[in-house]
C-alpha cells in the first residue's frame, strides 16, 4: 500500500509537470506563428508581444524544471520514471531555444522596417515558418501520446526544412552578389530563415526523445543534416561577414 500510495504521488506530481509542458509548448507554437505573422504583415505590435511574451515561456521552463526536481529529490524514481522525469528537462529546455528563435526573428522584423533595398522572401519564410510549426505540433502529440511513427515522421521532416532554409539562402546570396545594397537586409533575412532552421532542429530533439522513452534506446547513427550552408565556400564567406 505505502509503494501504491508513492506511485500515485509520482504520476500526480509528474501530470502537473507534463501539464506545464503542453501549456509552454502552445506558447511556443504561438510564437512562432507570431513572428512569421509579424514578419509577413510588418506587424511590429505583434513583434514586440512575441519578444514580451517570451518572459512568461523562460519563467515557465523555470518552474519545470524546479518540479523537476523536487520531484526526482521527494520521489526518488527509478527506471523509465527516471527517463520520463529527465525528459521533461530536455523537452522543456528544446522549447525555451525555441521560443527564443521566434524572439529574434521578431527582432529582425523591427530592424527590417528601417531599411531600405530590402529584397522580401515573406511567402518563402512564412512557408518555412509554417512547417516548423507543424512538426512542432506533431512533436508534441507524439510526446503525449507515445506514438513512436509520428516522432520518427517529424524527425524525417527535418531534413525538407533544411532543403527549404538551403533554397532561401541561395535566393538571399544572388541578391547580395547583384547589388551591395541588398548585403544588410538580406542578412537579417538570413538570419531569420536560420532561427527557423535551427527551430527544425530543436524540434527534431523533442521528437528523439519520444523515441527513447518509447523504446529506451537512441539511434547510433548521427542524424544527417540538410544544411549545406557550412560547406559551401560562398555561404560560409558570407555567414561569417
Amino acid at each position: 500500500m505505502v509503494n501504491n500510495h508513492i506511485a500515485s504521488a509520482f504520476d500526480r506530481d509528474l501530470d502537473k509537470i507534463q501539464a506545464q509542458i503542453m501549456k509552454m509548448g502552445g506558447l511556443v507554437e504561438t510564437a512562432i506563428r507570431d513572428a512569421a505573422t509579424a514578419y509577413e504583415l510588418r506587424d511590429l505590435d505583434l513583434a514586440a508581444k512575441v519578444r514580451a511574451n517570451d518572459k512568461t515561456i523562460d519563467q515557465i521552463e523555470e518552474t519545470i524544471n524546479d518540479e523537476c526536481s523536487k520531484l526526482i529529490a521527494l520521489r526518488a524514481p527509478t527506471a523509465i520514471d527516471l527517463r520520463l522525469v529527465l525528459s521533461v528537462f530536455k523537452v522543456s529546455s528544446n522549447l525555451e531555444r525555441i521560443g527564443d528563435y521566434a524572439k529574434n526573428m521578431a527582432k529582425r522584423t523591427i530592424v527590417l522596417e528601417g531599411l531600405a533595398n530590402s529584397h522580401d522572401r515573406r511567402l518563402g519564410l512564412k512557408r518555412l515558418a509554417r512547417e516548423v510549426e507543424l512538426m512542432l505540433k506533431d512533436a508534441l502529440d507524439a510526446y503525449v501520446n507515445r506514438d513512436l511513427d509520428l516522432a520518427r515522421d517529424v524527425i524525417a521532416r527535418d531534413m525538407d526544412i533544411d532543403q527549404m532554409y538551403n533554397a532561401l539562402f541561395r535566393e538571399f546570396l544572388t541578391y547580395m552578389m547583384e547589388d551591395p545594397r541588398n548585403i544588410t537586409p538580406c542578412m537579417h533575412l538570413h538570419f531569420m530563415a536560420k532561427n527557423l532552421e535551427r527551430m527544425g532542429d530543436h524540434v527534431t530533439t523533442i521528437a528523439e526523445q519520444v523515441v527513447f522513452l518509447v523504446t529506451g534506446q537512441r539511434d547510433e547513427d548521427e542524424r544527417d543534416k540538410g544544411d549545406m550552408t557550412s560547406s559551401d565556400p560562398e555561404m560560409s564567406k558570407t555567414s561569417k561577414g
